[in-house]
């Protein structure tokens, strides 16, 4: 218990720390992001914070891999390779189809790490991979959403996962999802409203590809389901598939950057990062984690929770106009 905790506090106080020194030093390592009309901030603001959400989540699991060894070394590897790549798109700004490529590549070799699938699931996990790391990374544009969204996920998903299988507390697949989690929140106590640094890609990467990873472990494993983790994800997968696939039917340029996902427009129309940001905490723990728990309790019923999730947040952001550009 005692060895837990550390791992615990030493994780968040790493992200904590690598992000408070980049927020120190990222007018000489170029990690300042000024705004232009796709941004949803209005004065020029450090970037890469994430940083310390990488090292703290990977010496989480380069600690766990050297005690239990396993997939935890090659998912270590992969993450953190991942994230030095969005580092180096938030310093150099990588082509499209080469960050598409390696996210491809690097989605591919995890499952392989991970090993089990059939062909057919696992080409839909690969899709499913590289979608989410890319959504995760389009959902992080509002102070303080992306790293509670990602603290949401791994500890609900902990928590669910040891009331229905306690034998799972304490293993190291379990310990990794709240180490994670507590690197967020380390990184989350610098990007709450208002931000005094941003995520940037190498730490929503980083984030999206430890979620996935961990959530297909949790699934091998048998302690959680898809239908939980889909349920746990709503708010992102949502408003992301949303927004895009309005922009598809509209001709407009869907790869490009832009601020019409629903949050953005909701942010804008309230004037408050915070509100919208609480709102998303809040639909979370009072809808999506009960319907989550409902997945476990009640598998054969699975879908049903999963419409309960989808359809009452697909009116809500059709309503609000995402996709719509103002």
């Amino acid at each position: 218990m005692k060895h837990a905790l550390l791992l615990l506090l030493s994780s968040g106080l790493l992200a904590w720390a690598g992000s408070r020194l980049v927020l120190r030093q990222a007018g000489r390592l170029g990690l300042v992001q000024a705004p232009n009309r796709r941004s949803s901030h209005v004065k020029p603001t450090p970037h890469g914070g994430g940083i310390g959400v990488a090292l703290g989540g990977s010496a989480a699991g380069i600690w766990l891999a050297w005690f239990h060894g396993g997939v935890f070394w090659p998912v270590s590897g992969l993450a953190f390779l991942l994230a030095a790549l969005g580092l180096w798109d938030d310093m150099r700004h990588l082509p499209v189809r080469t960050r598409f490529a390696a996210q491809v590549l690097l989605c591919a070799l995890l499952l392989q790490a991970l090993g089990g699938w059939s062909p057919a699931v696992g080409g839909l996990l690969l899709f499913a991979g590289v979608w989410w790391v890319n959504l995760f990374n389009f959902m992080d544009g509002i102070d303080g959403i992306a790293a509670s969204q990602a603290l949401f996920m791994l500890v609900a998903g902990a928590l669910l996962g040891a009331w229905f299988h306690p034998g799972v507390a304490g293993t190291a697949g379990w310990l990794w999802m709240l180490a994670v989690a507590a690197a967020a929140l380390g990184f989350l106590l610098l990007n709450w409203p208002p931000a005094r640094i941003f995520m940037g890609d190498v730490g929503s990467t980083y984030l999206a590809f430890m979620i996935f990873a961990l959530a297909l472990l949790s699934v091998r494993e048998g302690w959680l389901t898809y239908p939980v983790w889909l349920v746990l994800g709503a708010v992102f997968v949502a408003d992301a598939s949303v927004t895009l696939l309005r922009r598809m039917l509209a001709g407009e340029r869907w790869f490009e950057a832009h601020r019409s996902h629903a949050y953005q427009r909701l942010s804008r129309r309230w004037g408050s990062h915070r509100r919208v940001t609480l709102l998303a905490i809040a639909f979370n723990l009072l809808w999506l984690a009960p319907l989550a728990w409902a997945c476990l309790a009640r598998p054969g019923a699975a879908w049903i929770f999963m419409a309960l999730a989808y359809v009452p947040l697909g009116v809500a952001l059709l309503a609000l106009g995402a996709g719509k550009q103002d």
